[in-house]
């Protein structure tokens, strides 16, 4: 009921806020045109960071798998979102209401194509400098997809159905150098995972694997990824830190916990609780890794936050909650921006799908169809040198959209004084 009936509605009232404040400013339509640009652009920062942030279906998230989604690796997503709004707005409120919007000779309406014409050039100028073909590190990695639809995923009878589909796909030869399982894939809990494991490193036959279980700390859950090196020893940890509220967890849980309701407190195992942060992975021979399980993947600043730069991102995932429409692909194209905006290959195991390689171009170099059990050996690109987003981050759009408030309300306040 939260997240049907709350989440939906107070996510509208975002986008509501960005329309209201551009009309209650904007003293002309041309005004109304500037103040909706800015607005919106700061209400979608809003979105991705306040209150944990949920930037699903952001305006940049239309891009992925055109050449647009190349500005990504320079002005990221806000940028690109302020890009496309330039683009769009300006020419389509001259085209709606020509004479009100852009009134006298025809110059000024041709000048509200420039921002279209300069997001086309600069999208072909970087796909003519990007290579036809990514690089390749010389390393494979073999993703595995065991398709446990959501309502069979942790029924007794098919537990292990997919725990041997997986253990069969692992033991396939030739050998890779890497062996990706997806988010909660192990049927137990870590404290008890021995026997799993036995059962995984025997399979895998020396190739580190990277899987995904539930871990329990005193009356506290964690959502985990493990690696195990090729002896079957526990080589690396990491606890989910950025959890899906009313999902993993119920916001001011804890709280409520103090007046008696401690069905909804993580730290007494009411739901997730969430790890130390994002870090870095050594993954032996195959290099450093920064994991993204699931939702996190969602999240530019969670890809960009741990100390030390990763050789590729590591996402694993069960999409099985979304079933078989869009939401599959949609998180899929906000893995694709993850690639682009930190120049990065991405690895990406799903439970049900699409589990894919990514160049750090946003290209999928091999990939798994929603809904089908299997595996997939695919080589695994090289990364870029760091991206000029990967170095600043969302501050210089935020700067520039701040200064840009500050104009407008300046110029809106010299024009009601007559000035």
């Amino acid at each position: 009921p939260f997240a049907i009936g709350l989440m939906a509605r107070g996510g509208g009232l975002f986008w509501a806020c960005a329309f209201g404040v551009a009309h209650r400013l904007g003293r002309s339509d041309m005004a109304r045109i500037a103040a909706l640009i800015i607005a919106w652009s700061l209400i979608e920062f809003a979105r991705a960071y306040l209150l944990t942030g949920f930037p699903w279906a952001a305006l940049a998230q239309i891009w992925p798998g055109t050449d647009m989604a190349l500005l990504l690796a320079w002005i990221g997503p806000q940028g690109l979102a302020l890009a496309t709004l330039l683009a769009t707005l300006l020419p389509g409120f001259a085209l709606i209401r020509p004479g009100s919007v852009w009134p006298g000779s025809v110059r000024p309406k041709l000048a509200s194509l420039v921002p279209a014409l300069a997001l086309l050039v600069a999208s072909i100028a970087l796909a003519q400098a990007r290579p036809e073909h990514a690089p390749l590190s010389g390393k494979t990695v073999r993703l595995i997809q065991p398709n446990a639809p959501q309502h069979q995923k942790w029924d007794p009878a098919f537990i292990p159905v997919f725990f041997r589909r997986q253990i069969e796909f692992t033991r396939a030869d030739p050998r890779p150098d890497l062996i990706v399982w997806p988010e909660t894939s192990v049927p137990a809990m870590l404290n008890n995972a021995a026997p799993a494991f036995d059962a995984i490193t025997a399979a895998a036959a020396g190739t580190p694997v990277v899987l995904g279980i539930q871990r329990t700390e005193g009356a506290r859950y964690y959502n985990s990824l493990i690696h195990l090196d090729g002896t079957g020893q526990i080589a690396g940890r990491y606890d989910k830190h950025h959890l899906v509220p009313f999902g993993e967890y119920i916001p001011l849980g804890n709280l409520a916990a103090r007046f008696g309701l401690r069905g909804f407190a993580a730290q007494e195992g009411g739901g997730y609780s969430a790890g130390s942060g994002p870090e870095v992975l050594q993954l032996g021979s195959l290099g450093k890794a920064l994991p993204l399980i699931c939702y996190e993947a969602v999240f530019p600043q969670d890809a960009s936050a741990a100390d030390g730069r990763a050789d590729f991102l590591l996402q694993i995932t069960n999409d099985a909650w979304f079933g078989e429409r869009s939401g599959p692909y949609q998180h899929l194209a906000q893995a694709r921006m993850r690639a682009i905006e930190q120049g990065l290959p991405m690895i990406r195991a799903a439970n049900t799908g699409v589990s894919a390689t990514i160049d750090p171009w946003g290209r999928i170099t091999a990939q798994l169809p929603l809904g089908q059990a299997g595996y997939v050996d695919a080589d695994l690109p090289a990364p870029r040198a760091p991206t000029l987003y990967a170095r600043t981050g969302d501050v210089p759009v935020l700067l520039l959209l701040l200064a840009a408030t500050i104009g407008l309300w300046g110029l809106q306040s010299r024009h009601k004084a007559g000035i």
